[in-house]
Order: C-alpha cells, then sequence, then structure tokens
C-alpha cells in the first residue's frame, strides 16, 4: 500500500527557489544564483503559489516584494530548510569521509570572527579535517578564491561574478561613517548618505569591481551631489590611520566601532542606507564541494548563535 501524498506537499525546488527570491527580490538575480532561467523561476513559484492558494509576492515592472503571507512562510520555512540542508551535508560527509584541508578566507573582523567559530565547531565534529584560515586582502577581493588560495570565503556582498557562486545571507548589521572626531559630523547623532557630500571618502587601490566600489565607496550621494575622493588605502588598518589623521573618512560595518576602537576617530551611524549583507562564496568549478558544503553547515549554526551584544552588533540574516 503506498503512502498518501499530503495535499501540501511541495518539492525542495519550489522551497529552494521561495527563499532566494523572498532575499534576493529579483527574479534575474535569483535565476543567476540558481543556475536556471527567469522562466524557470517564475514556473517554480507560480506552483508554489497555486499550491498554497494565495500569492506569495507582489510584482510590478519595477520591483518584487514579498506579501504577507509570503513573509510569514518565510519566517516559519527557512529555519526548517536551512535544518533539513546541514543535516544532508553531515550525513553526505559522514558516509564519504572527509579529510585534506580546507582553506577559508575572512573579510572583516565580524567574519573572521564567524569563520573561527565555525573552525572550531567542524574540528570538533570533524578532526580528520584542517581549516587553514587567512584574511582577504581589501585591494584585491576575489583574487586568491580564484587562483586557488581559498576554498571560500566569508565576505560581505554583493558579489556579482559569474565564475563565483554566492551562498544565502548569514548575518546582517548597518553601516556607520569613521570619520575624525574633529570633524563636525563625529559630533552627530546619525548621518545620511547626502552627508557624505561634506568629506572625503577614501578610496580602496586594487583590483576593484566597480559595482563593489561604488556600494562600499559611492561616488554621489542619492540626489546626485558628487562625494569627493580621498587618499587610496590598501587596508582597514591603513585607512584607520589616514581617518584619525583627518585625511577623509570611510563607510564600514558597525562593528568596526567595537572591533577596532581607537582614539582620534568617531563613528556615526548611517540612517536609511541598506545593511550590510555576509555570506559565503566560493568557485562555481564544483572543486571540493562535500568540504564547503560542510563548512556552510557548521557557518550557519554560528550565524543563528551570534546574539547581538550591542545595538550594533551583526544579527543573523
Amino acid at each position: 500500500m503506498s503512502a498518501r501524498v499530503p495535499e501540501a506537499y511541495v518539492d525542495q525546488n519550489e522551497l529552494g527557489c521561495f527563499l532566494v527570491l523572498a532575499e534576493e527580490l529579483h527574479f534575474g538575480r535569483t535565476a543567476a544564483r540558481l543556475h536556471l532561467s527567469r522562466a524557470r523561476v517564475s514556473q517554480l513559484i507560480q506552483r508554489l503559489e497555486r499550491r498554497v492558494g494565495a500569492p506569495l509576492f507582489t510584482r510590478t515592472s519595477r520591483r518584487v516584494a514579498l506579501t504577507g503571507l509570503g513573509s510569514r512562510l518565510r519566517d516559519d520555512l527557512e529555519p526548517h530548510y536551512r535544518g533539513i540542508e546541514d543535516a544532508l551535508a553531515r550525513a553526505v560527509a559522514s558516509a564519504r569521509g572527509t579529510e585534506g584541508v580546507l582553506h577559508v578566507g575572512f573579510s572583516t573582523p565580524l567574519a573572521g570572527e564567524m569563520v573561527m567559530k565555525a573552525t572550531e565547531k567542524l574540528r570538533t565534529a570533524h578532526p580528520e579535517l584542517a581549516v587553514e584560515v587567512c584574511e582577504v586582502p581589501l585591494s584585491d577581493p576575489y583574487g586568491m578564491l580564484r587562483k586557488g588560495d581559498f576554498d571560500l570565503q566569508l565576505t560581505d556582498f554583493p558579489v556579482r561574478e559569474d565564475d563565483l557562486t554566492r551562498g544565502p545571507t548569514l548575518l546582517t548589521e548597518d553601516r556607520v561613517l569613521a570619520v575624525a572626531a574633529g570633524h563636525p559630523l563625529a559630533g552627530r547623532n546619525t548621518v545620511t548618505l547626502e552627508d557624505l557630500a561634506d568629506v572625503p571618502l577614501l578610496t580602496i587601490a586594487g583590483d576593484i569591481p566597480e559595482y563593489w566600489l561604488e556600494h562600499q565607496l559611492p561616488a554621489h550621494t542619492p540626489s546626485g551631489r558628487p562625494i569627493e575622493q580621498g587618499p587610496s588605502i590598501t587596508s582597514l588598518q591603513e585607512a584607520l590611520t589616514l581617518v584619525a589623521g583627518g585625511k577623509g573618512a570611510i563607510l564600514t560595518g558597525a562593528h568596526i566601532a567595537l572591533y577596532l576602537s581607537r582614539p582620534g576617530i568617531s563613528y556615526v551611524p548611517v540612517e536609511g542606507d541598506k545593511p550590510l549583507r555576509y555570506g559565503l562564496m566560493w568557485r562555481s568549478d564544483g572543486s571540493n564541494r562535500r568540504t564547503i558544503e560542510l563548512f556552510g553547515s557548521m557557518a550557519r549554526e554560528i550565524a543563528r548563535d551570534m546574539a547581538p551584544a550591542d545595538p550594533r552588533r551583526a544579527v543573523p540574516g
């Protein structure tokens, strides 16, 4: 006698596609992340909406947004879906055996903390797997990953590289403006992106994608006012030294105020800005996939456990 399939049964493709679209809110980016066509993404979402019996997204020519029902489904579904992925990754690793060395990069102190916690958890569960951790150069955010020096890295988004795969958002945090303590903006409770026209932003020297630079170091305010460019830097420590010396300012994650507090610098919250998002990325060639999936499952567990100790700390994505 065959088991009865519940009427609400859905397949993993529909659920995975729904969760990615709920994060991206863009059919093109969702299709790229899942290596599907836009038509296939639309088909999966429409199929899920028919099963549910109501729209999960509102769609216009300019934007995609979750409905109230869609938001509730995402919140209810995500922890269970991720838990299934994590359980499968652990089972596959145990069945096949995992050995060798996994090289992991991190882009910021917060990402480094998370990588180290995931590494310790992985070493406990799989002592046969060695993990080596190294900082990602600010001036070349993807070069070491492409060359094979890293197997994966925990980094701040956006990432839009055809040869690299981006995982889901693990953490989010607000941005702050790091400015010299004597600057007029230092005395403000908050600043906006329009206020960036009043202070030069330090630039980053190196092989940096334009879209990433525009996100981190915009050339214009939202209204179109030009933002002066300050001196070029190649590391965060160099940037903070120049900021303290009054040579310019930088936009950075709020955790820097806690991890790298130093005299001569004020960190002012940026109001009305989109939060920074962090997640894992790896080469799309399929190499070392088993251990990458295993590390990803550990990182997701760590992200869920990293409760904010301060309003400026990052929170799970």
